[in-house]
């Protein structure tokens, strides 16, 4: 029987609404990458430490993805979202207030949790209410958290420079407080029983390749996640920092990072689109082998004009990496379980992200340059490539077997 409520015209503005959400509680991801160079000065550190509050949101973010994720297949996305927002917003008041780089470094982990929940969770609830244009949805929802790395820094940069890193934390506590928990409130709506069946059996019937377990393949998913997402972190983490050391200053780097966002939320749609013809598992594969492309044409520029036109390739070409992982957990697990291996996966992810950005600033401090951390980072992309060629031949054998 066809379904009267998924992809329907609720589903659409559901959307709609959770976009508006993402794109104000991702804000707690990018701000910190902004503000390294000021709390670098501030503190007098050297790459590695200035990475310390980037790297606790990171720890924040993961954990919060798979812990939130599960409260919200159990509790529904409301509240998990309306209170985790204050604790992001308390997180940043607190590290506004804070006078040393340990405690502003350990209160980003608040900062962290509360961000999670408009990524994975937020990613999980609304797979639940598409099945046919589900790969655009989760493309759509995922772009929240680029189309925020994009919009806030810039939006933020003379903040920044007039009233200081303290300034800007203390602004978006408050901005975060007052607008995310009442517009959560409008997904106060859950997905019908009678809806559940459905979608219950449309994870079911496609879950498992090649005799691997849920659990198993959320595994084998989460270390693929790991391992792009190291490659993904060293242009996305460090390109503010690597302007500054070129002499461009931070808010060219802020653009370049606007820029290779933008092209990731381009990247993301494209993929999502990709991910309804094509699935999930060869839409991964495509974007990761062009990620790996992309990182190589960092190697021989560091011109102005040069590092703009790169980086906005290689938010072209990684974009949609991330939300295709999501897909792939809807189409091989059942719908009753997507929050917690969305949450899982997503998870990984961003271990990945947290990895990549300190390792890039020790090899910068050991070898004095961003050469070799780009190495890393092609390294680490290649392994994703094989885990994900294991994924789809299997898959695909899986497939001709049933034929």
């Amino acid at each position: 029987m066809q379904s009267t409520v998924l992809d329907s015209r609720y589903s659409w503005g559901r959307l709609g609404l959770s976009l508006l959400i993402g794109l104000i509680g991702n804000v707690g991801m990018w701000i910190v990458i902004m503000v390294m160079p000021a709390i670098q000065a501030e503190f007098g550190l050297d790459r590695a430490q200035a990475s310390y509050p980037y790297v606790w949101t990171m720890v924040g973010f993961a954990a919060g993805n798979f812990l939130i994720g599960v409260m919200v297949d159990r509790f529904g996305v409301v509240r998990v979202l309306s209170g985790m927002s204050l604790v992001m917003a308390a997180g940043f008041a607190l590290a506004a207030i804070s006078p040393g780089i340990g405690v502003v470094s350990l209160l980003h982990v608040l900062v962290g949790l509360g961000t999670a929940a408009s990524f994975g969770p937020l990613i999980a609830d609304v797979s639940l209410w598409f099945q046919r244009r589900r790969g655009i949805a989760i493309a759509v929802i995922a772009s929240a958290n680029y189309l925020s790395g994009a919009i806030w820094p810039l939006l933020l940069s003379g903040h920044l420079a007039s009233e200081g890193w303290r300034g800007v934390y203390l602004l978006l506590a408050l901005i975060i407080a007052v607008t995310v928990p009442p517009l959560t409130l409008m997904l106060r709506r859950r997905l019908p029983l009678s809806e559940m069946p459905d979608a219950l059996a449309q994870g079911a019937a496609a879950g498992g390749i090649g005799g691997l377990s849920p659990r198993q393949i959320a595994l084998i998913l989460g270390l693929a996640g790991v391992a792009c997402c190291v490659a993904m972190s060293m242009p996305q983490v460090h390109i503010v920092a690597l302007c500054v050391d070129l002499g461009f200053g931070p808010a060219v780097g802020a653009e370049m990072l606007s820029l290779m966002l933008l092209g990731g939320v381009v990247s993301r749609l494209i993929s999502g689109l990709l991910a309804d013809v094509l699935g999930g598992v060869l839409t991964l594969l495509i974007g990761s082998t062009l990620q790996m492309l992309a990182l190589f044409l960092y190697l021989p520029f560091d011109g102005l004009v040069s590092l703009y036109v790169v980086s906005t390739i290689f938010g072209l070409a990684q974009g949609g990496i991330v939300p295709s992982y999501a897909v792939i957990v809807r189409e091989l697990m059942p719908a009753r379980e997507a929050g917690r291996w969305v949450g899982f996966v997503m998870m990984s992810t961003i271990v990945g992200m947290a990895l990549g950005g300190w390792v890039s600033g020790l090899i910068y401090d050991l070898s004095g340059s961003y050469q070799l951390a780009f190495w890393n980072g092609i390294v680490w992309n290649l392994g994703n490539i094989g885990i994900i060629t294991y994924i789809f031949l299997s898959a695909r054998e899986k497939a001709a077997g049933r034929a």
